[in-house]
């Protein structure tokens, strides 16, 4: 399996190029008869959800769950994530509060334990309190998985 992670807050001209950029690379998993892993949100998933269709990768979408029942999910992550849901072989629930910041990290890390590869949409910069990118790189590559690191030329994040 392989999972995409990646900045949260990327342009939106930054996730059309990178539309493009993973369905060219997920279409080699696809020939492997592999799987493509997000976890439900705005944003990174939904286009690796595209591309991983485009490209013939059978994907896997993580949802939040509460005692076994999806947990609730504030606007526009809900959006996102019905999409997602539409474009996915299969979904999977994991038990973590969305609305944590260290539950989504645990989540995270548990999946990318799971993965044989992870590409990830980072621009070399440090984890902060928005943005793990980095931690869930160096947490791969400590866990033996082979993380492949994708920054488009012209990519950029959004103005806070």
């Amino acid at each position: 399996m392989i999972a995409v992670v990646g900045h949260p807050d990327l342009t939106a001209p930054t996730l059309a190029l990178l539309e493009e950029e993973l369905r060219s690379r997920l279409a080699g998993f696809a020939q492997a008869r592999g799987a493509g892993l997000v976890r439900a949100g705005k944003g990174l998933p939904v286009v690796v959800g595209r591309a991983a269709r485009a490209a013939g990768l059978a994907l896997v979408t993580v949802l939040p769950s509460h005692n076994g029942v999806p947990a609730h999910l504030t606007e526009p992550d809900r959006k996102a994530a019905g999409e997602l849901l539409l474009l996915s072989e299969q979904v999977r629930l994991l038990e973590y509060d969305p609305g944590d910041r260290g539950a989504c990290m645990t989540a995270d890390e548990s999946l990318l334990r799971g993965c044989t590869r992870v590409l990830a949409v980072w621009d070399g910069s440090p984890s902060t309190g928005r943005d793990a990118t980095a931690h869930l790189v160096a947490y791969a590559r400590s866990h033996g998985v082979d993380v492949e690191v994708l920054w488009p030329r012209g990519a950029r994040h959004r103005a806070c």
